[in-house]
């Protein structure tokens, strides 16, 4: 008898990255556990008033507006230097062929 196939943990690879990334500067005393967990649920509290959240895309989109926010707090990542990093990655990740690392400008 075959056992039934356990759905993976992480639907995306970056919901894993950013899972392992959050946990990260957790233990290197950048935040709590405890204030992740406060920020992110008041987070998806806030992103659930809009409509219903479907526990994966949105979840982990709950997820990255929590850690961007406390990295801005913090004083670690402010939200003007993210949102530029961010342009700065979907350029190069659509100017990067298919297969090939992507890359940012120094």
């Amino acid at each position: 008898m075959s056992k039934p196939h356990d759905p993976a943990p992480f639907d995306d690879p970056w919901h894993a990255q950013l899972f392992a990334l959050t946990l990260a500067l957790s233990e290197a005393g950048r935040f709590s556990w405890e204030q992740w967990t406060e920020a992110f649920g008041a987070t998806l509290k806030e992103h659930g008033q809009a409509h219903p959240l479907d526990g994966s895309a949105d979840y982990y989109a709950a997820w990255l507006d929590t850690l961007e926010r406390l990295l801005d707090a913090a004083g670690l990542a402010g939200a003007v230097e993210a949102r530029r990093t961010k342009e700065l990655w979907e350029r190069a990740y659509r100017a990067t062929p298919h297969g090939q690392p992507v890359t940012l400008p120094s």
